[in-house]
């Protein structure tokens, strides 16, 4: 667990996620993402995914559905989903466009694993009830409290046959809770 003390949150606005979706799935490494539900949870977020238009793995590759409606709420839309049992959260980024939150680094009251996005949301707290919940205006949110990684890398996604030579999965270098490919 960090020993670095929290400043107060600084919340991401719309403008942080009203951009390019790989430009913002870079740039939400460092950031904290937050839970004040039954106490307040806080971890540094230490992997991303892109997930953008025309990408066949991305959930909304064929146009809005039922179970997808959430990313194209609008840019800091929480979209969540749930995969071999197991709950995803992404940030919204524009219409079919979103960011797969993978992995954090436990900062205040995260006890269980995080490296993983099921493990994750298990960990934060997110459920399918949390899909569509703004993350600027509601008590699950993403802020900044100063931090910038040093080093920044990618690589291509995590368990997505897609478009596999693209360099869509983004993670600081060297952090422990990062999550490891399976071989």
């Amino acid at each position: 667990m960090s020993s670095r003390k929290v400043m107060r949150d600084v919340v991401l606005r719309e403008v942080f996620y009203d951009r390019d979706t790989v430009l913002v799935a870079r740039e939400l490494l460092g950031k904290m993402i937050v839970a004040e539900r039954n106490g307040r949870r806080a971890a540094r977020i230490v992997e991303t995914e892109a997930y953008v238009k025309g990408d066949p793995a991305n959930h909304a590759f064929k146009g809005e559905t039922k179970r997808n409606r959430s990313m194209f709420k609008g840019p800091g839309a929480l979209y969540v989903y749930s995969v071999h049992g197991q709950n995803c959260m992404n940030a919204v980024s524009g219409p079919g466009e979103a960011v797969l939150l993978r992995a954090a680094e436990p900062v205040e009251n995260v006890k269980d694993r995080t490296s993983g996005p099921g493990l994750l949301c298990k960990a934060m707290g997110i459920t399918l009830l949390d899909d569509g919940k703004s993350l600027i205006s509601s008590e699950i949110y993403v802020s900044d409290d100063g931090y910038r990684p040093e080093n920044v890398a990618a690589s291509p996604r995590i368990g997505v046959s897609a478009w596999k030579d693209r360099l869509l999965r983004f993670y600081i270098e060297d952090n422990p809770f990062v999550s490891k490919p399976k071989k």
